[in-house]
């Protein structure tokens, strides 16, 4: 029999931005390019994406991947994860491989006439239990980065990041090409009944272990919501885990439906994925 799960202890906030998510001297910084993306996997979107590339990349040299939703919010290096200059340290420091993160806002559909609001697709795009956006990964933004940065093939080399629905989404692309990913990081993950993303728990349970490797960040006052009890889902998936015998960690603090204990724990969290 596994070894019973064990609640874990609630971390009280605050939860401040520790050194590694500062900038410090001495420390090379990467380089930032955006782009915008027209897709033929969600026809009819537009997307803004970003790629980091580390300085101390070699063309011609594999480097690891990782994919971040909503990517607007995980590049801003004013926000609560600042994803660029906590890779700067952590790469610097040695304490995570070197990594190309490539980030990417939810697409959208573009206003149809003067006054008219663009249309998210976002909740489609995350919440839904298929392999349409990992296809949209491996067939259109892998490929394109590719075309000027040397990426792993190696799934081992390749993790992927999102908060709330995006942290659902993370696990439905290793969930869907493990082949492809091996690594979630899930921060407030939306486990919850929006495109049916509750029968996860179930599924892990029922489904031979997979090589994917999850560190999921939850908080005991996230959403109660028609939806579901968003603190209750994420210990659900940690239950399962550890049930079937996943290399997994989480981390439950008291914060709510953001990303203020993930950003602060954003550097160790990496340290453990990709350790």
């Amino acid at each position: 029999m596994p070894e019973r799960f064990v609640m874990p202890v609630v971390k009280p906030g605050p939860f401040p931005l520790g050194a590694d998510s500062q900038r410090q001297p001495g420390v090379p910084r990467g380089a930032v390019t955006k782009g915008e993306w027209r897709s033929a996997i969600f026809p009819g979107t537009l997307r803004d994406y970003w790629v980091y590339v580390p300085a101390q990349y070699k063309p011609g040299m594999p480097a690891n991947v990782m994919v971040f939703q909503d990517g607007g919010s995980y590049v801003n290096e004013e926000g609560e994860t600042r994803v660029p200059v906590v890779f700067d340290n952590l790469i610097h420091q040695g304490r995570m491989p070197v990594t190309i993160a490539i980030l990417i806002n939810p697409g959208y559909f573009p206003a149809v006439a003067p006054g008219k609001d663009a249309i998210s697709n976002r909740s489609f795009e995350y919440d839904t239990l298929s392999d349409q956006y990992v296809r949209f990964l491996m067939e259109e933004i892998l490929p394109a980065v590719g075309e000027k940065y040397t990426l792993t093939q190696d799934a081992s080399g390749r993790a992927i990041c999102g908060a709330s629905s995006g942290g659902i989404c993370s696990w439905t692309v290793a969930w869907q090409r493990p082949d492809a990913f091996s690594k979630v990081l899930s921060h407030v993950g939306s486990f919850a009944d929006i495109r049916g993303g509750n029968v996860y728990p179930c599924l892990i349970r029922k489904t031979p272990i997979k090589p994917i490797r999850a560190f999921l960040q939850a908080g005991s006052n996230d959403l109660d919501v028609g939806w579901g009890h968003w603190p209750l889902a994420n210990l659900e998936m940690a239950a399962a885990l550890q049930f079937v015998g996943y290399d997994y960690k989480i981390e439950y603090g008291d914060g709510a439906h953001d990303c203020k204990h993930g950003g602060a724990i954003l550097p160790e969290s990496l340290i453990w994925l990709w350790r």
